[in-house]
């Protein structure tokens, strides 16, 4: 897809953050938008800004869970905009942290439930519509980098965007017969407000969690989260992937010495001898090359012996109160 103008985007997740940087990019790119958020105070806010810009923008509530809504937010976008969108971005997401033994099902439903289940929801409901409008358009979806790596104090969020990337590879090669390109966005670290939902937007009956998370372990990662990709550049880079019809998008410079590097974990699993390695590897502090990939990723210097910050506030720690978990990881 590489003309924009006079076409319509719907963006979930579209009101702050990721979304609403490419809110803001594809509408400068002449695209009338339809903005999708679960929190009408970031819809308040990011209208306020497209109202000024005098911007053709239409902001809807959305529970990105929810599938009647969903099924009204597309005939809601087909009323005001004249049809199906030809660019659908699915970015909507959540995230926790703590131990993976300490998760609860809620943990689980939670995190599985918006960010693959927000996106299956939005494939079921908008590419038929796609296919059927013959507009020839694109499916872009946020993923994230962790589908690169294990992660063990956000296990939920790990398996859901791994599982998002496997799906929409099979949409890659399924939508291709229809002329509608597919893209997936995997970005590690960006300056948004994703940490404020386990406080916020969590619904009170999967509110359970196995995890510590209160308003300091919430502060403590706005303050990572500030050092992270500004949305807009990272609407700038997925476009141009979407122009370029990449299906992986990684936003950084030496994006392909990053996947490669963190995907040889694959061959070392597959023998005695590269566990072996892999276990060394483990061992030994990173090499200052790999600093300096991990520093592109996080946003900020990441120097020697100071890879991993410790916070006193029990971030990514298992609620005190849960017996089974080693108390070296409990808050």
């Amino acid at each position: 897809m590489k003309d924009f103008a006079g076409k319509v985007a719907f963006i979930t997740g579209g009101a702050s953050g990721a979304g609403f940087g490419q809110a803001q990019v594809f509408s400068e790119a002449g695209m009338k938008v339809v903005i999708a958020d679960v929190r009408k105070d970031h819809l308040e806010e990011a209208m306020a800004y497209f109202k000024e810009k005098g911007a053709p923008v239409h902001a809807l509530e959305l529970d990105v869970m929810d599938r009647d809504a969903f099924k009204a937010a597309a005939d809601e976008t087909e009323r005001i905009f004249g049809g199906a969108p030809d660019l659908l971005v699915l970015t909507a997401g959540v995230n926790t942290f703590g131990p993976a033994e300490a998760s609860t099902f809620e943990d689980f439903d939670w995190v599985i439930g918006v960010n693959l289940g927000g996106v299956i929801n939005g494939l079921v409901t908008f590419v038929p519509r796609m296919i059927k409008a013959d507009n020839h358009g694109h499916v872009a979806v946020t993923a994230s980098y962790s589908i690169f790596g294990s992660t063990p104090v956000c296990a939920p969020y790990g398996a859901s965007k791994a599982a998002v990337f496997a799906l929409m590879e099979s949409y890659f090669v399924a939508l291709k017969p229809y002329g509608i390109g597919v893209s997936v966005l995997c970005p590690a670290n960006i300056r948004s407000r994703i940490y404020e939902a386990a406080i916020k937007t969590r619904p009170e009956h999967l509110k359970n969690t196995g995890y510590n998370a209160n308003e300091a372990t919430q502060a403590f990662l706005a303050e990572t989260h500030k050092h992270g990709i500004d949305p807009r550049e990272l609407a700038y880079r997925f476009k141009k992937g979407i122009e370029d019809d990449v299906f992986m998008v990684v936003p950084y410079e030496h994006a392909e010495q990053m996947v490669s590097q963190a995907m040889a974990r694959y061959v070392d699993y597959l023998t005695p001898e590269g566990m072996a390695r892999l276990e060394e590897k483990q061992k030994s502090p990173p090499t200052e090359e790999e600093l300096k990939l991990i520093s592109e990723r996080e946003g900020y210097e990441i120097k020697p012996g100071a890879m991993f910050t410790k916070s006193d506030v029990g971030f990514a720690k298992a609620r005190s109160d849960i017996d089974w978990v080693d108390p070296s990881k409990k808050a």
